[in-house]
């Protein structure tokens, strides 16, 4: 094959993919049952409310049934006794975690914030969709790359029509104490699957006439994330989900940024910051492409206002937008994605670098921000050791006994996040460990 005719090829394949998402009742894949697809709430109402909890248990279970290519597994459960759910996609549906991580892999994190509701419905087609659709391409994206969705992170929330959890917790801003049951759920699933990519779902309210597009989008700004990482993630949010979400009729901009209306220039800073907390920012520290996507909930138009079905339908069909330029972007730049998490992982055992506990890629790090010689690993004492002991293992930190205590070496592929979680001058550390700026020739370090 010339290159021009691989180059057309791959286009195809992508239109053939992206065209599958948010299709109407797609036809089930050879050797499903001949019942039909299934249907959200939100579908059957025509946007008129959004998809129950009963609702999308039956829906996800109807899909498992349906399609081959699907398993769902329960990760966790809230405060209040609710699932938190894991759909797995492939063609065949990965069995075990080490299949996904042989090939190229996505996970979708929806409704962290149980008042954001839209990226939820688009998940759940999206779930639907890649698991009945019959065409080649979307067979042969599967075919090498795990989908891995998470349809309602934030249950509880859901459930009440509150940002936080039954706790009133923001649980994007605990993925790193892991303090929550839906944070501790999602750090397993970074854990064991390793995705290559953490694409995050949530809607906003806009402020005018600075701040208004229909789509924003983020990449991680934190500075531990590695430079690799960080330019493939900059060109999912601007090279091709941007783009996409232009050629389907709205507006896109970069979170966090308010603009002049005349000329597109900043105005103000008012968020988006490197804080790695939250999950995007997490996601690149873990050395995963994070991804933030917010889209408008206001009503636009005066039939948007005398009819919120309208407004709802938008809403969806903005984050589905979203997502075709993402699936794009995973199909062609298969190899620079598993190239740079693949190197950013890896780098970690090589022990050098500055690590920074502060600032973000548009705001440097101050010098007390700036580890610039790290020490060579944290010692926990026995009460430490025991405070955080869950908090290490659920994030996939290694340790090594040390007495009562442990040793947390610095030399390990989550090494940035180590001295984020150990030392007492990061913004949200755990605990105050002793920093060991010496260590004796290293043992295996054990991980629980």
């Amino acid at each position: 094959m010339t290159p021009r005719s691989h180059r057309l090829a791959r286009g195809m394949l992508a239109t053939g993919l992206t065209a599958t998402l948010g299709a109407t009742l797609p036809a089930p894949p050879a050797g499903a049952t001949a019942t039909p697809a299934p249907r959200t709430g939100f579908e059957t109402s025509h946007g008129a409310r959004w998809t129950g909890e009963a609702e999308e248990q039956r829906f996800l279970d109807a899909v498992d049934r349906g399609s081959a290519r699907v398993r769902i597994d329960r990760i966790g459960t809230t405060a209040q006794g609710r699932p938190i759910r894991l759909v797995r996609i492939g063609a065949p549906a990965p069995a075990r975690p080490a299949d996904v991580r042989r090939g190229n892999s996505v996970l979708l994190t929806c409704t962290q914030h149980g008042d954001e509701p839209s990226g939820r419905e688009a998940c759940l087609t999206t779930v639907r969709d890649l698991a009945y659709a019959r065409d080649p391409a979307t067979r042969h994206f599967l075919a090498r790359t795990s989908v891995l969705v998470i349809p309602t992170a934030n249950p509880d929330g859901r459930a009440a029509d509150t940002r936080g959890n039954s706790d009133g917790v923001d649980i994007n801003r605990d993925h790193l104490a892991l303090k929550t049951a839906e944070a501790r759920a999602m750090a397993a699933v970074l854990r064991d699957y390793r995705p290559d990519t953490v694409y995050d779902l949530h809607e906003y309210g806009p402020t005018a006439p600075y701040y208004r597009k229909d789509v924003l989008s983020l990449w991680p700004r934190n500075l531990n994330t590695a430079d690799r990482v960080h330019r493939e993630a900059a060109a999912l949010s601007q090279d091709f989900v941007a783009p996409a979400v232009r050629r389907a009729g709205f507006s896109a901009g970069v979170y966090g940024i308010w603009t002049d209306p005349e000329t597109g220039d900043p105005v103000k800073q008012v968020a988006g910051d490197g804080q790695e907390r939250i999950l995007r920012n997490t996601a690149g520290v873990k050395g995963s492409l994070g991804m933030l996507v917010e889209t408008r909930v206001d009503a636009l138009t005066d039939a948007e206002k005398a009819d919120p079905a309208r407004n709802n339908r938008r809403r969806v069909r903005s984050q589905l937008a979203a997502l075709k330029g993402a699936f794009a972007f995973l199909d062609r730049h298969r190899p620079a994605i598993e190239a740079a998490t693949t190197a950013a992982r890896r780098s970690g055992d090589a022990d050098r670098g500055p690590v920074y506990l502060g600032g973000a890629d548009n705001e440097p790090a101050t010098d007390a921000q700036i580890l610039t010689d790290p020490p060579c690993a944290y010692r926990l004492d026995a009460r430490q050791f025991a405070q955080v002991k869950d908090v290490l293992a659920g994030h996939g930190v290694r340790w090594r006994p040390d007495g009562d205590g442990a040793v947390v070496p610095l030399r390990q592929p989550l090494r940035a996040l180590v001295p984020l979680l150990l030392d007492q001058r990061a913004a949200y550390h755990v605990t105050a460990a002793t920093p060991l700026p010496a260590c004796a020739r290293p043992r295996q370090a054990g991980r629980p």
